[in-house]
Formats: structure tokens, C-alpha cells, sequence
């Protein structure tokens, strides 16, 4: 299994909370078209679940969105999520690839927060540090074989070959960073239960992070402190939203504390990034997943963070064919996963 490396005909496969999504895309001068796709939705308790009855189920989620796509390809690319992941930027000196793999392998059990038998270890060279030209920065990352070894036997029970393995957060990073990319940049993706937080510099990731917030946690504020039940708070996040003068405020009093503690998090980790990297400044915040959904929310979080922020598109590169068009619309913010996957090759 590889975490990173260089891979040939395959799709993408990204195991959401609430959904399975599948993509294929296919190479073409300066950018990509989109040949194949489906997103299938899954209860999130199966999702989440480790149980073998669930694993089954899960599987029958997936060879249901194989089909509905078309695919025919049987090598897959799959997405691990951040909360099964550990990946960090570290510095070590300037050395050749296999004295640098040899150094790894002993060093980065103080890096990962497991024990190196427990894991699965892989890294990717990111280019000289900024402060120390004798240096390498290198992006370490780690998933439990336990994990690893799971979605492995599942996917492989379906007939596929799993040929990477990759982080959520570094395939979100590969699809929404803009082309050509300088200086510093927070990739944020928001999920139905946590945040993939992504400092780049350049188009590369320093800072990952999994913030403990996500739709579901607005959702249940909003329900507790309106009293409403959580069908009803969502419909009204997502039409309402962060909007000041939407519903007199009453949504957005709601959320405030939970927005709160999660903006905090976000300045906390730029903070972190700007200590580390003081020449460095970080020019915009670049929103993905459920916070397209979100009326506001781009304007909310730019106003308390103090930089700029927008929403970005996992479709920048890739050329939708039309008839695909109408049908992606209201979901087409949700593959940021996928995409980054299937646009995976040389890192």
C-alpha cells in the first residue's frame, strides 16, 4: 500500500459520514475532464461503524455507487479520513532519498502519535526550509494498520485493488489551492462532523489539522437552543444560515457560541502557522464542503478571522460536460475529496 507515490488508471473513492462518492477523471492538456461519477448516500451510523453487519452494509453502499458510475477500472484510490489520519510538516537536514527513508524509519515514531508497529508510515519531500537552507521540510503521515488493514479487506472484497491511500486533507488541498499558489493559504473543508483544517505554503501542506466541528454540531445547537426538532434546524441553517438579519438573527444567536469555539480554533492554528513561518503571510481562507451550503458563512468567518475568504470550487481544473452540469449543482462542493483523489499522481 502506498500513501503517496505515482499511480496509473484508477478512480477515486472517498467514504464520507454520509455519503460514498466515486469520480474518474481523465488527463487532458492543462486541466481535466470528468468521465465518471456518483455520490450515494449512507446512514452515518454504518459509515462510523466497525461492526461486521455494518461493514457489509457499507460495502453494498459502494458497490452500488461503482455501478450507478459506470466504472470499469478496478484500481482505486482511497481517502482516509482525518480522524483516522496523523500528517505533519518536520524539518531534517538535507540529505540523499535512501538515507532520508533510513532516518525516517527510526525517527518517526517521536513524529506519530502511535507505535510504528501499529501504523502505516509514509512521507513526501516538500522542498527546503524557509528558515534553514541545510533543511528539508517533509511531509510525514501515518494511518493505523488496524483501520488501513479494515478498508483494505472491504474494498478488496468487491473485486477492487486499492493502489494509494491517501489523507483526506492532502487530496482537498490538491483540488482546491489555486494554480501556481505562493505565499500562505488556509484550506478549510466543512464536514457533517468535523473541519479539515489545511495550512498551505505554496501548494504544499504545513499545518493539518481535524477540528471537532461540523454540520451536525450546528444542527444540534441550533435545535437545543430554539427547541426545535433537528430536521427543522437544518432546514433552517441551510436557507438562513449565519445571516444577520435573516429570521430577526434568531439562527444566528443560536450557533454563536458553537461558531465561536470554532473560529477560535481556526485563529489558534494561523497563529501557529504565522509563528512558524513569520515571512510568511497568509492571504486568504479558502472554504469547501457544507460551507457553500451555509448562507453567510464565508462572510461570518472573514469578519471574525480578519482575512480575506471565499468559496472555493474542487472543480477548477476539470472541465463538467454539460449534461453532468445540472445534476452536480447541488452537490458539486462535496468532492473536494474525490477530486483531489482522482487528480492524484507524482507529489
Amino acid at each position: 500500500m502506498k500513501m503517496f507515490g505515482s499511480v496509473g488508471d484508477f478512480f477515486a473513492l472517498d467514504i464520507g459520514t454520509t455519503a460514498v462518492r466515486v469520480l474518474q477523471l481523465s488527463k487532458t492538456n492543462g486541466g481535466w475532464n470528468l468521465e465518471k461519477y456518483a455520490s450515494v448516500p449512507v446512514d452515518m451510523r454504518i459509515a462510523g461503524s466497525d461492526s461486521v453487519d455494518d461493514q457489509r452494509k457499507l460495502s453494498e453502499v459502494i458497490a452500488t455507487a461503482v455501478g450507478q458510475s459506470g466504472i470499469k477500472t478496478k484500481n482505486v484510490v482511497l481517502g482516509a479520513p482525518s480522524t483516522r489520519t496523523f500528517a505533519t510538516a518536520i524539518e531534517l537536514a538535507d540529505m540523499p532519498p535512501a538515507e532520508l527513508a533510513s532516518t525516517i524509519k527510526y525517527q518517526a515514531e517521536q513524529y506519530i502519535p502511535m507505535s510504528l508497529d501499529e501504523a502505516k508510515v509514509d512521507w513526501a519531500v516538500l522542498g527546503k526550509s524557509p528558515k534553514d537552507p541545510t533543511k528539508n521540510e517533509v511531509l510525514l503521515a501515518s494511518i493505523a494498520n488496524s483501520f488501513s488493514e479494515q478498508r483494505l479487506d472491504l474494498i478488496e472484497s468487491l473485486g477492487l485493488n486499492v493502489v494509494a491511500i491517501e489523507p483526506d486533507s492532502i487530496a482537498v488541498c490538491r483540488a482546491l489551492l489555486p494554480a501556481g499558489s505562493t505565499g500562505g493559504r488556509v484550506v478549510l473543508d466543512f464536514g457533517d462532523v468535523t473541519a479539515d483544517l489545511v495550512v498551505a505554503l505554496g501548494d504544499s501542506p504545513r499545518l493539518i489539522r481535524s477540528i471537532p466541528t461540523g454540520l451536525r454540531s450546528l444542527v444540534k445547537a441550533a435545535a437545543q437552543n430554539l427547541n426545535i426538532q433537528e430536521q427543522q434546524a437544518t432546514q433552517f441553517i441551510v436557507k438562513f444560515g449565519l445571516v444577520p438579519d435573516k429570521l430577526e438573527g434568531q439562527i444566528l444567536r443560536s450557533l454563536e457560541s458553537t461558531m465561536t469555539q470554532f473560529v477560535s480554533e481556526v485563529v489558534k492554528s494561523i497563529k501557529f502557522f504565522q509563528t512558524k513561518y513569520p515571512d510568511v503571510p497568509v492571504a486568504e481562507i479558502l472554504l469547501s464542503g457544507y460551507a457553500a451550503s451555509i448562507p453567510g458563512f464565508d462572510a461570518y468567518i472573514s469578519q471574525k478571522v480578519g482575512l480575506p475568504t471565499k468559496l472555493a470550487t474542487p472543480w477548477q481544473y476539470v472541465r463538467v460536460p454539460q449534461s453532468d452540469q445540472a445534476a452536480l449543482q447541488g452537490i458539486a462542493s462535496q468532492f473536494a475529496v474525490a477530486v483531489g483523489l482522482a487528480q492524484k499522481g507524482d507529489i
